[in-house]
Formats: C-alpha cells, structure tokens, sequence
C-alpha cells in the first residue's frame, strides 16, 4: 500500500467527515475505511489536530518551522562559542 501525504487542510476535512460518520452511529473501523486511512493515523491526526480550525493549523505549521529555524541558529551559535573558546585557550 502506497503511502500518501495528506496536508493539514486535509486532514482537517476528513476529520470533520469522520465526526459526522461517527455521529450517525458508524463505527470506526467503517469510518476510517471510508476516508482510506488505518484508524493509528486516525487517531493520531485527532491527536494532533482534533479541535483546530484550518487557520489555526497553518499558524501551528508556521510556528513549528519558525520554532525549528530558531533551534539551529541557536545550535550554530552554541558550536560558533565553543571552538572560540578552545581557540583562545590555544587547544586547537
């Protein structure tokens, strides 16, 4: 089985399908069968995205690769310190 990349705006609407599915008294092994995924990924994505509207996904999305920028300046910064003071101790 192929894998398949859904993006976040995606998932949201097959998570509000779901919601209706399973309203309607579907179990979820149906519902889940329906939108093609395994009911993992299902519960997953609830986990992740459950309660969120498509604009919050995309500030989340944001946040997380602002987030993920700013740890490798940091990292890059923390590495640029160390070798200075190792220059300037003269252990090089």
């Amino acid at each position: 089985m192929s894998r398949k990349v859904f993006s976040a705006e995606q998932i949201i609407g097959k998570l509000r399908e779901a919601e209706i599915l399973l309203s309607k008294g579907q179990a979820v092994g149906e519902v889940v069968r329906k939108l093609g995924v395994s009911e993992q990924t299902y519960y997953r994505w609830r986990k992740e995205f459950g309660g969120l509207k498509g604009d919050q996904v995309k500030r989340l999305k944001d946040l997380e690769k602002e987030n993920e920028r700013l740890r490798r300046a940091v990292s890059d910064l923390t590495l640029d310190k160390q070798i200075l003071a190792e220059a300037a101790k003269g252990n090089f």
